[in-house]
């Protein structure tokens, strides 16, 4: 069979960018960092993250695109495309395999919790969290928790929005949506950030955030450190790897990554400014994650002035991260059925949307009608996990890491020096080598480190 690349190519580098970073840039960015790094050692956490950005996540960040760019086709395809090119062994297209079951799997639970933010912002707009206590608030969530129905017409809508934008293609749907919907989650995240300082405890808010804590760091936090930076940008499932294919020559492959870290780094701590001022300000728990963004806050909302306002503006930035996050990942496997069947992409795009549909109901029943249902409680490991939390443990502690070890291998040891730094020919001998070196050694190895600890 000959393997040709897809014809189809970003129309600009602003394009390009605006899908890269709209990949990167997710919920977790926005309801996990600044609570991660404030309870381990908040400056000095930052410090670390910031160093594994530069020697380890934008080198890995950079051999993605790169080898995406090489094959110029989904993930499967680039495989057999760099097989047939430059030789590499035909086991490489179970990696191709795996990436493709890993895409899968995460949007299966990232829509529904996706649909979450859906549900809130409805919620928001017609007034139903206004002058909520905490009492209230918990009752709110618990309500969504336990209502299947709600839970699959969120997730629902939410892959319908995805659906449609990857249905009509790279050029028409992607690079038309993500090119308003990426600079528009910033330009809502500043305006948040600004109403934080006005209204909210701004100085308690950086303390947390930035003011070293030795008590708390330890090797144990550097590894955290570590793994948010290489995780949070999505390397390793292939997602920018099909970015990448779509990415025309002439554009830099280091100025992206430089580009695409340094976005995903900012709006994780511009966040945090524009989250945590709110909730010192009411003397509330600074809990991470869905607790902080579903129950927390909404009793911050519910008692400042402009609360209304800003409220439905929050969920919908946190909507609008999630669109931008769930459009590239579903694209990765709509790509590679694309290729592989004879399907128009309208066709491919629903009939995705309704498996992913379907396995979703997994993590929407895990919450309620399931919720004591431990399928594997007889190992200590799993004993409290349900359906969703093993799909969870699956891709997010065995599956990302994976995929990101085989991207610095493929990048660094299967393709020959001569092919890469074909793709890489802007940069100096010197910086190529330090990149080179790094993606060779350093990055397998971190990836390695915090994939085992993250197994146990």
């Amino acid at each position: 069979m000959t393997v040709t690349q897809s014809p189809t190519k970003w129309s600009s580098q602003f394009a390009f960018l605006a899908a890269a970073i709209g990949s990167a840039v997710g919920i977790s960015n926005i309801w996990k960092f600044t609570y991660v790094a404030g309870e381990n050692g908040g400056g000095l956490f930052i410090a670390v993250y910031v160093i594994a950005l530069i020697v380890i996540s934008i080198p890995a960040l950079i051999a993605e695109l790169l080898i995406g760019r090489s094959g110029g086709k989904s993930v499967v395809g680039t495989m057999a495309v760099l097989k047939r090119d430059q030789g590499i062994s035909k086991y490489w297209r179970y990696y191709g395999f795996m990436a493709a079951l890993g895409v899968f799997l995460a949007l299966s639970f990232y829509c529904v919790i996706a649909g979450w933010t859906l549900d809130y912002f409805v919620q928001s707009v017609s007034g139903g969290l206004q002058e909520v206590n905490a009492d209230k608030s918990n009752s709110l969530f618990a309500n969504l928790m336990t209502s299947p129905v709600r839970l699959m017409a969120s997730q629902a809508v939410f892959l319908v929005l995805t659906a449609l934008v990857v249905a009509l293609g790279v050029k028409s749907g992607l690079e038309r949506v993500l090119r308003w919907l990426t600079p528009g989650l910033f330009i809502i995240l500043l305006l948040l950030v600004l109403y934080a300082v006005i209204a909210g405890d701004l100085v308690s808010a950086l303390k947390f955030m930035f003011v070293p804590n030795l008590e708390q760091f330890s090797a144990n936090v550097i590894l955290m450190a570590v793994g948010q930076a290489f995780f949070s940008l999505g390397v390793g499932l292939g997602v920018l790897m099909t970015i990448g294919a779509y990415m025309k020559q002439e554009f830099s492959l280091v100025r992206a990554a430089l580009v695409v870290a340094a976005a995903d780094g900012g709006v994780a701590i511009l966040s945090g400014i524009a989250i945590f001022p709110i909730v010192f300000a009411f003397d509330l728990s600074p809990a991470g994650g869905p607790g902080l963004i579903f129950q927390t806050l909404p009793v911050a909302f519910g008692q400042m002035p402009g609360g209304e306002i800003f409220g439905p503006i929050f969920f919908l930035l946190l909507a609008m991260a999630a669109l931008t996050s769930s459009i590239t990942i579903m694209e990765t496997l709509v790509a590679w059925l694309e290729e592989t069947t004879s399907l128009a992409r309208p066709v491919l795009a629903a009939l995705s949307a309704l498996a992913i549909f379907i396995l979703g109901l997994a993590t929407v029943f895990s919450f309620n009608v399931w919720a004591d249902f431990k399928p594997l409680s007889m190992f200590p490991l799993f004993a409290d996990k349900t359906l969703f939390g093993l799909i969870d443990y699956l891709v997010s502690n065995i599956l990302m890491p994976a995929g990101g070890i085989l991207v610095a291998v493929l990048a660094g040891w299967a393709m020959t020096r001569d092919q890469v730094r074909a793709q890489l020919n802007t940069v100096s001998d010197t910086w190529f080598g330090i990149w080179y070196s790094l993606v060779r050694y350093l990055v397998p190895i971190a990836v390695a480190s915090v994939f085992l600890i993250n197994l146990f």
